[in-house]
């Protein structure tokens, strides 16, 4: 499993960002669980650089929906 960069986000299509988001959000939670059941993680970094990537992912899935509310709402005002 990759971790992405915002170019690398940004350039994926809607449907791979979501699949890539639900993958991102199991190994997570997997993660959470050996730590909770006391076992070490192979790589205690790796939990940030989960959270960090989802939280690009969602980053991105909002901007994309507020350009398209933008876009929306100027239409209705021209004449």
């Amino acid at each position: 499993m990759s971790l992405f960069r915002i170019e690398e986000i940004r350039s994926m299509s809607g449907k791979e960002r979501s699949e890539e988001l639900e993958s991102l959000t199991k190994e997570l939670l997997h993660e959470r669980g050996i730590i909770a059941t006391g076992g070490s993680p192979d790589n205690p970094g790796r939990v940030g650089e989960i959270r960090r990537t989802i939280a690009r992912i969602k980053t991105v899935r909002r901007e994309e929906q507020r350009g398209a509310e933008a876009a929306m709402a100027g239409r209705g005002t021209r004449r």
